[in-house]
């Protein structure tokens, strides 16, 4: 009896089983009229079992836009070998009956994702769900990931202000600030106040803060040792927020505010919303800080 495939058995017209008889039909036709994928498997192939349920569950939610067809090499050996599959499990594309890419490997579900949204290309996708994946991944540290996807959304609108803000955010990541300028400066300027990219903004000021405050362990050591010098803790909520420690940099702002609110032209809780534009409105520690701020200020 021949083994199951490594997911839940093919059904509908978007994902199918296929043979080397059924091939030419099932997915050279088939890519005439939209792309396919083709899933070669073997039953005794570990990550096999990891990656067809997740293109199985990307396919479905393309909407009929893309066919999955897999292949179980075991059964099927000759058209593997005809394509130079060298291991499984292999996904190769087909599109207007040729090849038109390939991976290798149990891909995570966003890498799979962004191979399927560059083979549909520009028509075939959701602007609005890529922009919020492509910035959710710049956020988990998927930097390249993020950056295809913004590219994708700047094929169909050149000056999408999200797209452009995300790459913008990607160069920042990268620690090249100059190409994060150059990018900002394409936005035209009706999208100047764009939440994106005024949060870029604020980033690359903040950037150029961190760089003037010092070493983050010297500013610890002065606040230890005189905890009402305002300006070494406001230095010091720089320095933690450049290292990422962004609840820790709202908390030294925070003590600044309930000390002396007017310190410096309220200079706390300037720098605080600074952050907050920065982090973005949804950001656990822009929300949290936040709730704290306004107990102080309405006290």
């Amino acid at each position: 009896m021949p083994e199951p495939s490594p997911s839940l058995p093919a059904s509908g017209p978007d994902i199918v089983d296929v043979t080397l008889q059924s091939f030419r039909a099932e997915v050279m036709q088939e890519s005439l009229s939209r792309p396919v994928l083709v899933d070669f498997w073997a039953p005794w192939c570990g990550p096999c079992k990891q990656l067809t349920p997740r293109l199985e569950k990307l396919v479905k939610q393309a909407g009929g836009k893309i066919r999955l067809a897999k292949m179980n090499i075991d059964e099927h050996p000759q058209i593997a070998q005809k394509m130079g599959v060298q291991s499984v499990p292999a996904v190769v594309a087909f599109a207007q009956g040729q090849m038109a890419d390939a991976f290798t490997g149990a891909l995570p579900e966003s890498e799979i994702k962004a191979f399927i949204q560059r083979l549909l290309g520009p028509e075939g996708a959701d602007i609005d769900a890529l922009l919020a994946e492509s910035q959710a991944l710049v956020e988990a540290g998927q930097i390249a990931v993020a950056e295809a996807g913004f590219a994708q959304i700047l094929q169909i609108d050149p000056e999408h202000p999200g797209a452009l803000a995300g790459l913008a955010r990607c160069a920042l990541a990268q620690g090249d600030s100059e190409q994060a300028q150059a990018i900002l400066a394409q936005i035209p300027e009706k999208h100047a106040n764009n939440p994106a990219v005024a949060a870029v903004r604020a980033l690359l000021a903040l950037e150029e803060k961190a760089n003037s405050v010092g070493d983050m362990a010297l500013l610890l050591a002065r606040v230890e040792s005189a905890p009402h010098d305002h300006q070494a803790r406001y230095d010091l909520a720089v320095a933690l927020n450049a290292a990422g420690k962004r609840e820790a940099a709202a908390q030294e702002l925070l003590v600044i505010v309930k000390q002396d609110r007017k310190w410096n032209d309220e200079a706390a809780r300037k720098l605080l919303l600074e952050f907050f534009e920065g982090w973005g409105p949804t950001d656990a520690a822009t929300r949290a800080a936040r709730r704290q701020l306004s107990a102080l200020l309405f006290s």
